[in-house]
């Protein structure tokens, strides 16, 4: 057996949840999808679910005690004012508590150089803290552009990416065409503050966003967790989190 110095311990990595509000006396309820924990725990990485927060004291007390973030997707839309525009037809419903708990958590993690993947709304979220822009509804403002939203089992893929060579992503998944599943309705339309598109559908939608400065920020606009039975090097992408997370390992 190794000497305990030795041997390699499991970086903590943080995972938002979803919460559920209660109507009348009934108490609200976080929710987390398990493909999350169990990928990151594939990848060799210790999940720890972060309720929300409003308070900045708590958000640097869940930062002091992790090594990398997942900003997880959900059934909800980014509000507009948040990179500068109104509403519009096909914006989608709105978590206002849950995006201000991501949103300073993100920018908090940043500040930090934590590592961060960012996970369908994740990626959206991403892009915007960082002074990004998003399509409303990628329907109404691309009209040619395919249907993201796909019907069938999400296990399983629904159209190919075009990885860039030269990005992270390339390093975790290998570069050129990709399978991905696919179900979001929003997408990038202006990229943030030091991000590159690292992957690209058919129909221009951008799938995969990095930081071009060095950090460990990445977002995908897929759902990885769900298609490691189907696509196991799907989890190159949690391994490159938890890989970067070690450096910083707590």
């Amino acid at each position: 057996m190794k000497p305990h110095g030795h041997v390699l311990r499991r970086p903590s990595i943080g995972l938002t949840p979803d919460v559920e509000e209660a109507g009348g006396e009934a108490t609200s309820r976080y929710v987390l999808k398990s493909p999350y924990a169990e990928a990151v725990f594939r990848a060799g990485g210790l999940p720890m679910v972060l309720p929300l927060a409003t308070d900045p004291g708590m958000i640097d007390a869940f930062l002091d005690r992790i090594s990398g973030l997942v900003v997880t997707g959900g059934a909800f839309d980014v509000p507009p004012e948040a990179y500068g525009e109104s509403v519009r037809d096909g914006l989608g419903a709105l978590k206002p508590a849950r995006t201000r708990f991501e949103t300073a958590l993100l920018q908090a993690a940043l500040r930090r150089n934590l590592p961060v993947l960012g996970v369908c709304g994740g990626m959206q979220l991403l892009n915007v803290v960082l002074g990004g822009a998003l399509f409303q509804d990628i329907q109404r403002d691309l009209p040619e552009a395919r249907n993201h939203e796909q019907a069938h089992d999400r296990g399983q893929p629904s159209h190919p990416v075009e990885v860039k060579d030269g990005t992270v992503l390339a390093e975790l998944v290998g570069r050129g065409q990709l399978m991905v599943n696919s179900t979001h309705h929003q997408a990038v339309s202006r990229l943030g503050e030091g991000l590159v598109a690292s992957a690209v559908a058919p129909d221009g939608v951008i799938e995969a966003i990095e930081s071009s400065n060095g950090v460990f920020a990445v977002g995908v606009q897929w759902h990885p967790e769900l298609l490691l039975q189907s696509m196991p090097l799907q989890l190159g992408v949690y391994r490159g989190l938890v890989t970067r997370a070690r450096d910083t390992r707590r």
